[in-house]
């Protein structure tokens, strides 16, 4: 009696790897990748792709991911291959990004050659209404840096209450 070859995709939780000493956390979060396999797939011969190995020695022995996504796939024999799962795209983005674009007509390539197109300000030129608004601006009271304006204050303020103790004193 033989079975067909099962495929299943699972997140892997490797939290715990983080338990062990830093040195030995890529080794652990593989072997833990091994045990799920077993666990779920019911099978003792476990194969693991290169692509998985990568993927969690990528950071180095230290730093392994706190989660895995892969593929498990059982084979006839009871094999277990444990894969890199890769998503695959709908059908609706598809059908979007190859739609043709709309072809011009006469009519429309006439229209278009019959207005001839304003050209733009560049960045460094600004506009009619912006060079108007800044000349007015200039117009408007010559703003004082915030340094002179506080010291004119200090000195009003030292002046009224020099004469405040005059007055006090007579």
């Amino acid at each position: 009696m033989s079975q067909e070859t099962v495929e299943r995709v699972y997140t892997i939780n490797l939290g715990k790897v983080l338990l062990s000493p830093n040195n030995q956390r890529a080794k652990r979060a593989i072997n833990m990748i091994r045990e799920f396999a077993i666990h779920h797939m019911k099978s003792e011969d476990v194969k693991i792709e290169e692509d998985v190995s990568h993927l969690v020695w990528a950071r180095g022995i230290r730093h392994p991911p706190r989660k895995i996504r892969v593929k498990l796939t059982k084979d006839d024999d009871g094999t277990v291959l444990i894969s890199k799962y890769q998503e695959e795209k709908p059908k609706k983005e598809e059908a979007v990004e190859k739609k043709p674009k709309p072809q011009k007509t006469e009519k429309a390539e006439e229209k278009s050659e019959a207005k001839p197109e304003e050209p733009k300000p560049t960045k460094s030129e600004p506009t009619p209404e912006k060079k108007l608004e800044t000349k007015k601006e200039t117009k408007a009271k010559p703003e004082k840096p915030k340094k002179e304006q506080k010291s004119e204050k200090k000195t009003k303020e030292k002046t009224k209450t020099k004469s405040d103790t005059k007055r006090k004193k007579k």
